[in-house]
């Protein structure tokens, strides 16, 4: 099969217009083994599909891609690198997308390893066509661009070919596009920035770090609502929150914040401030987070008050975030009946929001009320419960109705609900009061889909593998949620069927 592909390729190299051969080498190729390929690869010549690539016939030049894509996987990255770079630095200039994508993923594979990389840092004509694929209009081509430019920062060599080479004038030339690619080339700097000091001192020198964070703190809303999300993916690294702090960028944030209630268009960029402060809080500390900025916790406060379902949702999740760790539960307790009076709104949202901001309060429920077993001391477990408590005049039945609907991801999230409570005693204990409770979490006819019964699944294995269940819900129900775990989530129960003598 191989032998035929290397025959019909040889085909293809000698006719002005293959197409029917390109059609036959196509259909080939898919059934011939990549392993077969392997064997064959040094024998492989490329150039005569390339070159089709530039006659400008798009069904010739969809067969070649296809074919090449085949054909490029059989091959050592070191020997594409090598042989084929006038090639790939051809197909990163072409005017179709498909070919600039085809190339870029062989980039990729060169960049990803370690012999091979050598190669292309020392292609600077090829480096400079894969920042210019950063300013296309197709987003596939950009964001492999800034993948492999990325991969190739990850060394000293590929650090100082992109910041100490003309490659950064290009990018900076890239940047001039448009809005659009000038972001682009921010989140390229933020990606590399985030892979180590040394990384980020690099860009810094390079002054896009500043320009980024220049905007920001600027003026226009829009731009300010785009680069938050950067700067909180920088924030995510530890050198990076250094970096941030060392700047004064966190205080600018938490300012702009102060300054919102006299800016009509705050709505714009509020969101992403407030999800920046909820990811710092629980990356460092939220006690320190929130006491050195108490605008931020002041102002979730006021967003889920709102009857903006943007700024609702914003604010739950960032509740969620900032109650996932005992420190954020304790800061939450510290603000006494003005969390209760939220959590009876998250309570209400559950109940009556959109499909969308139900879900999201769910989520924030189970993040708020889990407790790993062994901080379950007991003032944790009585503010868990009173959270709880808080949330509606029946909570229970609240969550249990919820799991109840027709809807797939509500009642998963009302599972989910269910299950970061069931190892605390307190909701054993409502839970094995609660009529027809324990028959609903051992019904496997309530869950149809996998997801559901995934979830119900995880509720069980909470439950029968709690220490205080067996007491709790007595030996009888404790077996039939063991057994019930030992089925798994998706057992059947055997139909049994009697044979009548004389049926057909």
């Amino acid at each position: 099969m191989a032998a035929q592909a290397l025959s019909l390729l040889r085909e293809v190299a000698r006719l002005e217009a293959p197409l029917e051969e390109l059609r036959a080498l196509h259909s080939v190729l898919q059934a011939v083994p990549l392993s077969e390929l392997r064997e064959q690869a040094t024998e492989l010549r490329l150039g005569p599909l390339f070159s089709l690539l530039n006659e400008n016939h798009r069904e010739k030049t969809t067969l070649c891609v296809s074919i090449l894509e085949r054909l490029l996987q059989a091959m050592e990255p070191v020997h594409v690198a090598r042989n084929l770079r006038v090639d790939l630095q051809r197909g990163l200039t072409h005017p179709d997308d498909s070919v600039k994508i085809l190339t870029l993923s062989q980039v990729g594979r060169i960049v990803e390893n370690s012999d091979a990389v050598t190669e292309i840092l020392n292609n600077a004509e090829l480096l400079k066509q894969i920042v210019y694929c950063l300013g296309g209009e197709n987003l596939s081509v950009a964001k492999t661009a800034i993948k492999s430019l990325s991969r190739i920062s990850l060394t000293q060599a590929g650090l100082e070919a992109l910041f100490e080479s003309n490659l950064l004038d290009d990018l900076k030339t890239v940047m001039k596009t448009n809005d659009i690619v000038r972001y682009r080339v921010y989140e390229l700097i933020v990606e590399i920035s985030s892979v180590s000091p040394e990384s980020l001192n690099y860009c810094t020198t390079s002054g896009l770090v500043t320009q980024l964070l220049r905007e920001l703190t600027g003026e226009d809303v829009l731009v300010r609502a785009t680069c938050i999300e950067m700067v909180t993916s920088l924030a995510y690294t530890h050198h990076g929150r250094q970096y941030l702090a060392q700047e004064g960028v966190i205080d600018q944030i938490s300012n702009i914040i102060v300054g919102a209630d006299s800016d009509p268009f705050s709505s714009f960029y509020l969101p992403g401030f407030v999800k920046f402060f909820g990811n710092l809080a629980v990356m460092d500390s939220p006690q320190q987070i929130c006491e050195r900025y108490p605008v931020f916790v002041e102002k979730v406060f006021e967003m889920t008050e709102s009857q903006d379902p943007t700024m609702i949702g914003v604010a739950v999740d960032t509740v969620g975030i900032l109650g996932s760790n005992v420190e954020g539960k304790q800061v939450l307790q510290k603000t006494g009946t003005r969390f209760e009076r939220l959590l009876m709104r998250i309570g209400h949202q559950a109940k009556n929001a959109s499909t969308e901001l139900k879900i999201r309060c769910l989520d924030a429920v189970s993040s708020l009320l889990y407790l790993p077993p062994e901080q379950q001391t007991d003032d944790l477990l009585r503010m868990t419960e009173s959270w709880f408590s808080s949330l509606s005049r029946d909570s229970l039945e609240l969550f249990r109705g919820i799991s109840s609907q027709p809807f797939p991801e509500l009642h998963c999230a009302a599972l989910k609900v269910l299950t970061a409570i069931a190892n605390q005693p307190w909701a054993q204990k409502l839970m094995f009061n609660s009529p027809g409770f324990v028959e609903y979490v051992v019904d496997r006819s309530v869950e149809h889909d996998k997801a559901s019964k995934d979830a119900k699944y995880e509720l069980v294995k909470a439950l029968a593998n709690s220490k205080t269940i067996a007491e709790i819900f007595g030996n009888p129900s404790y077996l039939r949620l063991r057994t019930y775990l030992s089925e798994g989530p998706y057992y059947v129960k055997p139909v049994s069927t009697t044979a009548v003598e004389g049926a057909e």
